[in-house]
This record gives C-alpha cells, structure tokens and sequence, in this order.
C-alpha cells in the first residue's frame, strides 16, 4: 500500500467519528432493529446496571484471538473490524461490525475463547458486560435470551455469507459486488428508491483480502462499478445506485 492510500484511509476512517450516544441505552439514537440493543426498556434498564461504559481511538485492540472471553461488548457508536489468524502469519477480515453488534456473545455463552481479533476502525464507544454478569442477566429475562439466540443466528449468516463469497463467486467483480451488499445490509442505511449508503471504512488492501484479489484489482473494478453507474464515492462515503445490478453479477 502506498503512503498516499494510507494516509487516505486514516483520513476517511477520522471522518466516520462516532456520534454521540446518550447516557442512557433507551433513548440511544444508535439502537437497531433486531439486534442485542432493541430490547423493552425495563430489560434494557436492567442490562445497564450490569454493564459500564467504555471509549476505543481509531485502531485500537479490543480483545485477540484465542484470548479467555471474560467479556461481552455491545457497540453503542463507531466500527471495529474483526478478523482471523494471526497477525504475523496471514489474516483474514471476517466483517465489519457497527452500533448495536454485540461481540463475543458466543464465546461468553460457551465459557470458551474469542474465535477473532476485534480493533476499532474509528473512535467507538461500547458497553462491555461480563461473563457472569450476562449470564444472569440472561436467567432473569426471557426476551433477552430470545434475543440472545437471534444474534446467534445473525452470527452464523454472516459466517455463512463469508462463506460463500469467497467459494461461489467466480469472478471479481462478483466477489466484491457481494461484499459491497453485504456491508450495505450490515453497517448502510437504505436510501429511497432502493439504494444503499454506507461508510467507506475499509483500505483497497483490505477488501482485497476479503474477496482473495489484489488491491489494484479492487481499485480497478470499483472504478468500472462507477463508470456504469452502479456506485458513486463521495465524502468518504459509498452509495449503491443499482442493487439488483451488483446481485446479477453473484
């Protein structure tokens, strides 16, 4: 990676800082639909009390690979990544994760290790619980073990979706078409008339790595993706004009 793309991508991730998040889990502008943060607000008042707060600068470790998960974290604003391997012989990025991931909830549940590493790509604030602490927050409320069993679930698409990404998309442009949504649906917001906007948070490197190419491959490509008019870069932001476009290519 040339020192121009780093300081570009240092630059785009300063400029996704996280907003705001009020001091109370209810009235978070942040809570999304369907994850961990979206529960009624008596089991929320009462997951408070078993959690503190916690801030992350940009590129900072959270917690490492094989590490005893103590911990469970919910990301109440900015992004992290996650990844697999070890940094000094070959990793992967498995996702990006944004306000209302809860991460490491199936290593608490198991009593067992962090299966990735999890670094901030921007400023975050997160609300960490404890094992044990979770574990009887859980026994006390039956919504949220409900909603425990669906992040699960969420969990195992994504990993299902990494899966298949990189083993039955045939080409390039397939692979990171793929990816492109899947960010969309992840960390984006839906735009009226169909489309998507997401922060661009990742390098070219990086989303090379993600759909097993070259950075130049990857520049080369997203600039066709915008010469058609399926997606334009502004601010440091990614809008996906033509969906169905980027699904024909999968």
């Amino acid at each position: 990676m040339t020192d121009a793309e780093t300081s570009t991508g240092t630059h785009t991730r300063q400029k996704h800082l996280s907003r705001q998040v009020p001091v109370g889990c209810a009235a978070c502008a942040n809570r999304r639909p369907g994850w961990f943060c979206s529960l009624g607000s008596a089991v929320l008042a009462d997951l408070e009390l078993v959690t503190s707060t916690i801030s992350l600068p940009a590129q900072a470790s959270l917690f490492t690979q094989g590490e005893d998960a103590k911990c469970l974290y919910l990301i109440c604003g900015g992004y992290l990544k996650l990844t697999a391997g070890r940094l000094e012989d070959r990793q992967m990025i498995v996702r990006v994760a944004g306000p209302g991931s809860m991460l490491g909830l199936y290593a608490v549940l198991s009593h067992g290790v962090y299966e990735v590493s999890a670094e901030s790509l921007t400023p975050a604030q997160l609300r960490p619980v404890e094992r044990e602490r979770f574990l009887g927050f859980l026994r006390s409320h039956k919504e949220a073990q409900m909603r425990a069993v669906q992040c699960i679930c969420q969990e195992y698409r994504f990993a299902l979706q990494d899966a298949c990404r990189v083993a039955l998309a045939e080409t390039v442009a397939a692979r990171l078409g793929r990816l492109l949504l899947e960010l969309a649906n992840q960390i984006g917001e839906h735009l009226n008339g169909g489309g998507f906007r997401f922060p661009l948070l990742l390098t070219h490197e990086e989303m090379a790595s993600m759909v097993c190419t070259t950075r130049e491959t990857v520049t080369r490509t997203l600039g066709q993706f915008r010469k058609d008019g399926w997606i334009s870069i502004e601010d440091s932001l990614i809008t996906i004009h033509e969906p169905d476009r980027l699904h024909t290519l999968v």
